[in-house]
């Protein structure tokens, strides 16, 4: 009889260890414990979204700050993309530590409803950090960093976002909203684009929440300033 079972996460060249439970008989599934490896075993990370975030000394183009839920954790988590000009007859589509299948998906609506279309090129999307993202929550970064390589404009470096899309190009609600948003806040995040149905009543204080119905929408609002 087994009661837990734990997996540990993480790119093995990294100090830090990602501990998901998937089976707990006496508590919650899906929740993430992150630690630091040192000599002494194990330790807790107080700030682990700050692992997951790249530091750039000036803004590039191809990277997206996340708001995910992991369980009942909010991180932030920074989405890069590369696209580049496909040199075989079929483009490359290459996914680490986000849904394989669901990017081939997301650039087909890009096409559809927003006119962008990576059909010569290849497209190449990573998470930071090897952690492994598995909620639609993370649509609107990756089509953002997409974008943001294919046209090599940087997005803000205050901006966040969450959101699911869906194939007519809507943006979906995700679930704990307040929570990523407050999360977003603690992190120095000024600005957040989010699903119209994931609208605060009251926003964090100093943070602009841009609200969304379709792709069409999310795209003027990254690069309206």
């Amino acid at each position: 009889m087994v009661d837990p079972v734990h997996y540990f996460e993480g790119d093995t060249q990294a100090s830090y260890r990602l501990v998901r439970a998937i089976k707990n008989r006496f508590g919650a599934v899906n929740e993430l414990g992150v630690f630091g490896m040192t000599d002494r075993g194990l330790r807790g990370v107080s700030n682990p979204s700050a692992l997951f975030l790249s530091t750039h000394a000036r803004p590039v183009y191809g990277a997206c700050v996340l708001v995910t839920q992991e369980g009942s954790r909010p991180l932030l988590v920074e989405v890069q993309a590369l696209v580049d000009s496909a040199h075989v007859p079929n483009p490359r589509r290459l996914s680490v530590g986000l849904e394989q299948a669901r990017l081939a998906m997301l650039l087909a609506v890009l096409h559809r409803h927003a006119g962008i279309a990576c059909f010569d090129q290849d497209v190449f999307v990573n998470a930071v950090g090897g952690v492994r993202i598995g909620e639609p929550a993370a649509d609107l970064a990756v089509l953002l960093a997409v974008v943001s390589s294919l046209r090599d404009r940087p997005l803000p470096r205050a901006l966040a976002v969450f959101g699911e899309v869906g194939l007519t190009g809507e943006v979906r609600p995700a679930p704990r909203g307040q929570e990523r948003l407050r999360e977003a806040a603690k992190l120095g995040f000024s600005r957040v684009i989010a699903p119209r149905a994931n609208a605060p009543k009251r926003a964090p204080e100093g943070m602009q929440v841009d609200l969304a119905e379709r792709i069409e929408d999310v795209l003027a609002l990254a690069w309206e300033r």
